[in-house]
């Protein structure tokens, strides 16, 4: 099924893609874009265009606030979009504001990976701000502890397991949209 579009149908509402970092949200999210047909975008690529610098750059030389603004407004503006598949940093839906955007505009879609997994995936990482501490894993555990309980107001909750391809993933994100009658129009 890989490289098949899965569903057809117009996406209607934007599918913002939320969760821990290292759940996957780049990789999915182009996945599932591709899948759809519909463009995709990473708020932190786009952050990192308007700023002329890397995330660990802004980070560094302006500090969390500073950033957490920028990601408010390059939210606000990728939403006002036409539909797309819209991958998020992991901390962009801790914010009310953003919760409030995503949810007129779009719909929020956590991709929930347990803690093993995400450390796994993110603990040969550098390119990680929040985890430049002395003990990286207890870091992660902490930020999974403080976040999942916001990550599960997002309208659609997508399993992750260490076993599953990124295309498995997407597969398993549309499935979730096509049970949401209010973001796709079947063609």
């Amino acid at each position: 099924m890989a490289g098949v579009r899965v569903l057809s149908g117009k996406l209607k509402k934007t599918v913002v893609l939320v969760g821990m970092m290292g759940a996957g949200k780049t990789a999915v999210g182009n996945a599932v874009a591709r899948h759809l047909g519909v463009p995709f975008l990473d708020s932190d690529e786009e952050i990192e265009r308007a700023a002329n610098m890397s995330v660990s750059e802004i980070f560094e030389r302006n500090g969390e606030d500073f950033f957490r603004a920028r990601e408010t407004e390059v939210l606000a503006r990728l939403l006002s979009g036409r539909p797309c598949v819209l991958s998020t940093g992991g901390g962009a839906f801790m914010s009310q504001a953003n919760r409030d955007a995503i949810a007129r505009r779009g719909i929020a879609v956590w991709l929930k990976a347990d803690l093993d997994l995400l450390w796994q995936r993110v603990r040969h990482k550098t390119t990680r701000p929040l985890l430049r501490t002395p003990s990286p894993k207890a870091t992660l555990t902490e930020i999974y502890r403080l976040r999942t309980p916001v990550y599960a107001e997002a309208g659609i909750t997508v399993d992750a397991q260490q076993d599953y391809t990124i295309d498995d993933m997407a597969r398993k994100v549309i499935l979730a949209l096509k049970t949401m009658p209010d973001i796709l129009d079947a063609q």
